[in-house]
């Protein structure tokens, strides 16, 4: 039976900032536009965390069960190290997902009813990633999907659920394409890690079948990416929000490591800095345009 200690490990909490990140920034932007609604912005909070967390596991379990992490590189898996039985990895998933459902019924109650359709779907995707009979993970749709739904979805349904008006949601949106594309730079990151294991596995992630050179260029253009967003971000509302400059320092360091050649355990710290950043990212709009608002 795993330990405590191991559960938390297996739920990943080193990928929890691309969770917390887009509440961050869309909650920002509607303190920008109305103020915020610091309830449902917690919800919305739960919500994210909630599906991160989910997803976390589900992914665990269903690689385990195919052996695919058989042999990892990456932090421990429950499934594929033995430390915990696939139906209880199975079960903690669902019970993330249950909680992820709960807050967002709550929002969706007090908001708008459409939301449950969006929320279904969440979690049918977070299921999706690498469980069932086909999953997209293993077709190299990965990173589309995060960016889509950590990083749209995320950032502007925080905004929307705290405010509706255009000119907010317009602005939400450019924050999203940033805070998603350093989601995904997060997962290009872990892909290239595992590229050698994937291939024998028979994992076909983006990294897989780009080849190890487009992949290094592909997570530097997600940096990029999220630079002119945030300049984006900065010319729709306002000059504060530079603030979010400040995920340049992890991300430049991160990118020069990936642009430099490292690989295998060496990426490791990659994956942390990605994370760092995109939480700094989502910090800095958050607070600049909490100052925004409050000048």
């Amino acid at each position: 039976m795993a330990r405590a200690s191991e559960w938390v490990q297996g739920a990943r909490p080193r990928t929890l900032p691309a969770a917390v990140a887009p509440v961050l920034a869309g909650t920002g932007v509607a303190a920008w536009a109305d103020g915020a609604v610091w309830w449902k912005a917690l919800l919305a909070m739960v919500v994210s965390l909630a599906l991160q967390v989910g997803v976390n596991y589900a992914n665990d379990y269903s690689d385990g069960i195919r052996g695919t992490d058989a042999d990892r590189v990456g932090p421990m898996r429950l499934v594929g190290s033995g430390a915990a039985e696939p139906g209880a990895v199975k079960r903690a998933a669902f019970a993330a997902f249950g909680v992820a459902a709960a807050a967002g019924l709550v929002l969706a109650a007090t908001t708008a009813w459409w939301l449950l359709a969006v929320g279904a779907v969440s979690v049918v995707a977070a299921w999706y990633y690498t469980g069932g009979s086909r999953p997209y993970g293993y077709a190299g749709l990965g990173e589309v999907m995060v960016f889509v739904f950590f990083g749209l979805v995320a950032v502007t349904g925080t905004t929307y659920v705290q405010t509706d008006r255009g000119e907010a949601l317009g602005a939400a949106l450019v924050a999203a394409v940033g805070i998603g594309a350093l989601a995904c730079a997060i997962l290009v990151a872990n892909n290239l890690r595992d590229v050698p294991t994937d291939r024998v596995a028979g994992k076909l992630t983006l990294a897989v079948r780009l080849g190890d050179a487009r992949t290094r260029r592909l997570y530097a253009g997600l940096l990029a990416v999220a630079l002119l967003a945030l300049l984006g971000v900065a010319a729709l509302t306002s000059p504060w929000a530079l603030l979010g400059l400040v995920f340049l320092a992890p991300a430049l360091r991160a990118g020069r490591t990936v642009l430099g050649g490292a690989g295998g355990p060496a990426l490791i710290p990659v994956l942390q800095a990605t994370g760092v950043a995109e939480l700094l990212l989502g910090a800095g709009v958050f607070v600049g345009l909490l100052v925004a608002a409050a000048t």
